[in-house]
């Protein structure tokens, strides 16, 4: 098993041990996420690009803990391997992008 999988896994018992599935729908899991990055986002709310470098780390870290949680379950409830999409979605950005017109360019690859 990878490390992704032994997570999911520890999610899934998490889960199952308080009869939690039933709230585990597509939608709940994708509002879930949403939601956590707002709390993610909020805690860079007002900062300066400095002062957002000194935000608490244990809450970036809580947030993400968050966000990737239910990310994954998400993909479990849908058979999806995660190292596999991941992958997959940096190659076709990899297509969007070339490194010979994006380099340090924040351009959407539309108008590269």
């Amino acid at each position: 098993m990878s490390e992704i999988q032994d997570i999911i896994a520890e999610l899934i018992r998490f889960r199952d041990e308080r009869d939690w599935e039933q709230f585990h729908d597509s939608k709940n899991l994708a509002l879930a996420i949403s939601i956590e990055s707002a709390e993610l986002n909020e805690l860079f709310l007002w900062q300066t690009n400095k002062e957002s470098d000194q935000v608490d780390l244990s809450r970036i870290k809580e947030e993400l803990a968050d966000i990737f949680s239910f990310a994954f379950l998400l993909a479990h409830k849908h058979d999806l391997d995660v190292k596999e999409i991941i992958s997959e979605k940096i190659k076709v950005s990899a297509q969007k992008y070339p490194v010979s017109r994006s380099m340090g360019i924040a351009t959407k690859h539309d108008d590269l």
